[in-house]
């Protein structure tokens, strides 16, 4: 059954501040979709309104779970946690006084995840084996890799339909942000996810996106239908390489 967003007219800020300006974007079944854009360009707004974080000021946002469309405006995110689409937080956002195991444990919310809760753990630490060697470890203590790492696991335990996944690269060694965009290309493949993921380092997010956007300014500048397209404009060579 199919999964998505559409995201149509999308104006949205904070207080008198206007961040979006008329954004639309769409995430279709099966694809990994990748939103590029400079800090304080509007990425990470465009996941908070997804998520019910961000109030929308104008225009539609309608996710497709399982074949059924819902309109995300109004619902709290709980309810769209509920939905199977979940939120890669820029940062991390650990508990990071409690352990491995207790972090993966919170993200078993959805009746549906707390179901599969052994499962998915096992398969969590299979995936990740540096966790499973950790999991009683204070998850505050742990490098900037490793943590990433475990806030991937941590939205699989929700057993998530749609993943967003919000500047996967900040804060990591470049050997590190290679790694880490190769283990969401795989969980995406292993799961059958969709994928939206912001991301500011251009020449790693298209190694693993289908096709992709230009935000500018908290406008769509570019849409690339395909990754031989997001590699080769120009746009996106001015912005990141200076040609």
């Amino acid at each position: 059954m199919a999964d998505g967003i559409r995201i149509e007219r999308l104006t949205a800020g904070y207080g008198p501040v206007l961040v979006l300006d008329g954004i639309d974007l769409t995430l279709n079944d099966g694809e990994t979709v990748t939103l590029l854009g400079a800090n304080g360009n509007g990425k990470s707004t465009v996941m908070k309104c997804i998520m019910g974080l961000c109030p929308i000021r104008g225009g539609r946002i309608v996710a497709t779970v399982g074949g059924v469309a819902h309109d995300l405006a109004g619902m709290a995110p709980e309810e769209i946690v509920d939905l199977g689409i979940v939120l890669v937080p820029e940062g991390r956002r650990l508990f990071p006084r409690l352990t491995v195991e207790e972090n993966l444990l919170l993200g078993a919310y959805r009746p549906v995840a707390r179901a599969a809760l052994a499962r998915s753990l096992a398969y969590c630490f299979e995936t990740f084996p540096v966790l499973a060697g950790r999991r009683r470890q204070l998850a505050g203590s742990m490098s900037g890799g490793e943590q990433q790492m475990l806030t991937l696991a941590r939205a699989l335990m929700t057993a998530p339909r749609i993943l967003l996944i919000d500047e996967p690269s900040v804060g990591l060694s470049p050997l590190l942000v290679s790694r880490t965009i190769d283990k969401i290309g795989e969980l995406k493949r292993d799961h059958g996810l969709t994928v939206l993921m912001a991301e500011q380092n251009f020449h790693q997010a298209v190694r693993i996106a289908d096709r992709g956007y230009v935000i500018v300014h908290g406008r769509i500048e570019y849409e690339a239908k395909t990754r031989d397209e997001l590699a080769h404009n120009e746009l996106i060579h001015k912005l990141y390489m200076g040609l």
